[in-house]
């Protein structure tokens, strides 16, 4: 069964963030991308992109018969949506042990089955 592994970036350093990924060791550094790059070998997982923050996010409502498009998201939390993973996995505890291995998991990764149409 395939799951997407929705990353909520949350206080995770990533090299998005200067400030926060330069507070870390050059070792801690390594360590991510290593850790991201398992990942990304993981066998089926199918990468996913990283996503522009929620402040480049346009939001499309329809309400009655009308388009209504607003700037960024509605909510305001420091845990966005920064990126997403597709992964084949046996079950849900496969899916939800591959997601642990994430280093956004400390932001956390919310797991969820993908359906067929």
């Amino acid at each position: 069964m395939k799951y997407m592994l929705l990353i909520h970036q949350g206080d995770t350093p990533t090299p998005r963030d200067p400030d926060a990924w330069g507070r870390l060791s050059e070792e801690e550094q390594k360590a991510v991308y290593a850790d991201y790059q398992a990942l990304n070998e993981t066998p089926g997982m199918t990468p996913g992109e990283r996503m522009a923050g929620p402040d480049a996010a346009t939001t499309v409502r329809v309400e009655g018969g009308e388009t209504l498009t607003t700037d960024g998201p509605f909510v305001e939390t420091k845990e966005a949506l920064g990126g997403y993973y597709v992964i084949e996995a046996a079950d849900l505890d496969h899916a939800l042990a591959i997601a642990r291995l994430c280093p956004s998991a400390h932001g956390g990764v919310e797991v969820r089955p993908i359906k067929a149409i």
